[in-house]
């Protein structure tokens, strides 16, 4: 019988030594996903947390919806165009037909994924897509901000030098620019794609916005070197500042050349132009100068807010782009007017 009882205080002994079953916390589910590489903690998935005022969920959806379907139209109809008529095979439109593509690209590398979260709740993203998410949105970024400028400098060399301007600005300049652009979207990814894997993500995996964003994994990383985020503000404010000076310096010497336009109507056209054009940049620009440069600078802004900037700047941008560089061409109208109709027009008596 000592034997027996022995035998039996021996099995709560045991089960006092294993270890407590985890609580259903964050942070218990992140040790159980995460995995150690070189001393820092990585994770598995990210949890993408929207902050939408649930008054304004409905709204926001539909919003997106539209956005998305406005921008999907609006530019494959003007790649569909541009690759499908010979005679628009020329320097500026080859650039509005790769300015088409990118905002294609990155509203269907954001909307789809966002629209997922807010209506099914689809908030997990795995590791890897959740970097290639981040990685588009800043390349494309960065190639849609150098594009602007080189579209600014075209046009103003048609407008302040039209009779060099075939000479100037042929096919190979054209290629070459655009090759350029993309070599200068790599060079800034790079350093963000090497910074992003040395993030150890101890505390949480929940991203409190609504896509993939490397702002925000450092803000939840408990990798707390400086370099992280100050690498992001340097950046973000050359590329920025570059482009806004020359692009903004490119249409005040068009301003200028219109100016000396003898004819009213001529000068109303340029500047309707102008004006457009600077709104689609300021659109672009000022919202993300604003949600990165401040940030890196010791100005916390609040995650309604930082979403709300993002959104305008990528997602607004896309939709307008066809409306400013794409419609009101005469050619542009004409060769859709063709595509749906099947009759032809004369672009010369086209209104602008």
């Amino acid at each position: 019988m000592g034997k027996k009882k022995a035998g039996r205080t021996q099995k709560p002994a045991s089960r006092r030594r294993m270890p407590p079953a985890p609580r259903v916390t964050t942070g218990d589910e992140l040790k159980k996903s995460a995995k150690m590489w070189n001393g820092t903690v990585t994770v598995s998935e990210f949890v993408l947390h929207c902050a939408i005022d649930p008054e304004q969920r409905t709204i926001t959806i539909v919003s997106l919806a539209l956005i998305y379907l406005v921008t999907l139209i609006g530019n494959l109809l003007v790649i569909a165009v541009i690759t499908m008529n010979p005679h628009l095979k020329t320097p500026m439109f080859l650039y509005i037909c790769f300015l088409a593509i990118i905002d294609v690209v990155n509203s269907t590398n954001l909307i789809p994924r966002m629209l997922a979260i807010l209506l099914f709740n689809s908030s997990t993203v795995p590791y890897g897509p959740c970097l290639l998410q981040l990685s588009v949105v800043y390349y494309l970024g960065v190639l849609e901000g150098n594009l602007l400028l080189v579209m600014a400098c075209d046009r103003y060399v048609a407008v302040v030098y039209p009779l060099r301007y075939p000479s100037i600005v042929t096919s190979k300049v054209v290629w070459a620019s655009i090759f350029l652009v993309n070599i200068i979207g790599a060079v800034i990814l790079t350093p963000y794609l090497v910074y992003v894997r040395e993030l150890s993500f101890c505390r949480t995996n929940v991203l409190p916005y609504c896509f993939c964003d490397y702002a925000t994994m450092v803000q939840i990383a408990c990798t707390n070197d400086p370099k992280y985020i100050v690498i992001l503000s340097i950046t973000t404010g050359i590329s920025a500042s570059y482009c806004v000076t020359l692009t903004l310096f490119s249409y005040y010497k068009i301003a200028r050349a219109a100016l000396k336009i003898s004819s009213v109507k001529g000068k109303q056209k340029v500047f309707s132009t102008l004006l457009t054009h600077l709104l689609v940049v300021g659109l672009f620009y000022c919202p993300l100068m604003i949600s990165y440069i401040l940030p890196g600078v010791g100005v916390k802004l609040s995650a309604e807010a930082c979403t709300s900037l993002i959104i305008v700047a990528i997602l607004v941008p896309p939709m307008m782009n066809p409306l400013i560089y794409s419609f009101r061409n005469k050619e542009i109208k004409s060769s859709i007017h063709r595509l749906v109709t099947g009759k032809r027009t004369n672009p010369e008596i086209d209104d602008p």
